[in-house]
């Protein structure tokens, strides 16, 4: 279950650690097609099963960003805050896309807290790389460097 704080300096004396895995989600064809709705994406690759057999993935592809976007749903299961008043997301470092995420694929995220900066005494800022494990391949569908601040 990765780490659960409840201070910026226990997340602080943490830098370094492997924060595990989350569980694996299949991604289908149904969510592939909700994102392409909700963001105007709806290129081939990612929504036209038939035409996407015959491209160069031989099947659709999850677009690179909802693959981006899942790690908000998996970073709880990774690195988590206890007792704060409030917690934001800061930004992304470093986001990169190595292999294809193919329809039916299942993916789940590992992590590693890079950074953990306390500020103001009361606040953190941390960084967690987030690799997006595709089972069974051998590159990951995404590596981002997840920033958050986190307020007791």
């Amino acid at each position: 279950m990765g780490l659960v704080f409840t201070s910026p300096q226990q997340a602080a004396d943490a830098v370094g650690s492997d924060l595990g895995c989350s569980a694996w989600l299949t991604i289908d064809q149904a969510r592939i097609d909700t994102f392409a709705e909700a963001t105007g994406d709806h290129q081939w690759i990612h929504t036209d099963p038939e035409r996407a057999r015959h491209g160069p993935f031989g099947c659709t592809v999850a677009h690179g960003y909802l693959t981006f976007s899942l790690i908000n749903n998996f970073l709880p299961d990774l690195f988590r805050a206890e007792g704060m008043k409030m917690g934001v997301n800061y930004g992304a470092e470093r986001v990169r896309f190595p292999a294809p995420v193919p329809v039916g694929a299942r993916v789940r995220a590992a992590g590693l807290l890079l950074k953990a900066d306390i500020l103001d005494g009361n606040a953190l800022q941390s960084t967690v790389r987030v690799t997006m494990e595709l089972e069974g391949a051998e590159k990951p569908g995404c590596v981002a460097d997840i920033m958050g601040r986190y307020y007791f």
